[in-house]
């Protein structure tokens, strides 16, 4: 309503002037109400300057909180892939290996690119009717490095008389076949296994005889280099599994005869004075 009435009194102004003082005053009014309906450039430069300033601190918010969730992610994938991956290797003990089976453990540990790499070979065999020794099934874990990756790459081998997925091994080309290591996963940056031999652990185990026990140890974390030159991890981000072998076998106890010979050492109960 005002800006008619002005209008009105602007029309009512230029019947009362001049034609030249009412054409200036109909653009000093138009002008005064242009200048009330909008904003001036130091306005626009504000609000465009606190807007970009809003939005770079959502930005730094959403970054901090995405490395977050990436860090948090990663730590409960290193903490749940390699307790997978030392299930799968106890599964494959506990089944080739069994009471009466005529299995056999090969441990080798070495060094590939100053990182720690081994490799764990079960092997069942049988006899065939020409009382010859055949390879019923064999199941290979080794790492080998990858320049694509960073660390080592997990493979796992089946290979045999038997499938282990008949569906799938059915399918397979030739070439397939002769390429048995299917990769498991990559970034490794640790991976040990030792027998266990009484109470020692020997790096490598090529005997006929079944050891104890196997301990497996793997990592994901960045390693640090030792003052030999090769590349190692910390005990605390190691994943370390005891797996028993032959968990069915007898155990054999020792029994100590008791007489009069043999004195047993007890302590002295006797309270001092």
């Amino acid at each position: 309503m005002g800006i008619i009435e002005d209008s009105a009194a602007a029309v009512e102004v230029q019947a009362v002037m001049s034609p030249n003082r009412a054409k200036n005053y109909i653009k000093k009014t138009f002008r005064r109400f242009s200048k009330l309906a909008g904003f001036s450039l130091a306005e626009l430069l504000a609000a465009l300057t606190i807007g970009a300033m809003v939005l770079v601190a959502m930005l730094g918010i959403y970054s901090r909180a995405e490395r977050t969730a990436d860090v948090i992610s990663r730590r409960l994938d290193n903490s749940r892939l390699p307790g997978e991956i030392l299930q799968r290797i106890a599964e494959d003990l506990d089944r080739m290996i069994s009471a009466g089976s005529n299995a056999r453990i090969t441990v080798e540990n070495k060094f590939e690119g100053g990182l720690a790499s081994a490799r764990l070979t079960v092997r069942k065999t049988l006899i065939d009717k020409d009382n010859n020794e055949q390879a019923f099934e064999e199941i290979v874990w080794q790492t080998s490095s990858d320049v694509d990756s960073n660390g080592l790459v997990l493979y796992r081998s089946h290979s045999g008389l038997t499938l282990e997925d008949k569906l799938l091994d059915k399918k397979r080309a030739a070439w397939e076949k002769d390429y048995s290591f299917v990769p498991i996963c990559s970034g490794v940056t640790f991976f040990k296994v030792q027998a266990q031999q009484g109470e020692n652990l020997q790096d490598n185990w090529t005997s006929s005889s079944l050891p104890a026990g196997i301990v497996a140890d793997i990592s994901f974390v960045e390693p640090y280099r030792t003052v030999t030159g090769d590349l190692d991890v910390s005990d605390t981000e190691k994943v370390t599994r005891t797996i028993a072998i032959d968990r069915t076998r007898k155990i054999r106890f020792e029994i100590v005869p008791t007489g009069e010979k043999e004195k047993v050492n007890e302590p002295n109960l006797a309270i001092p004075k």
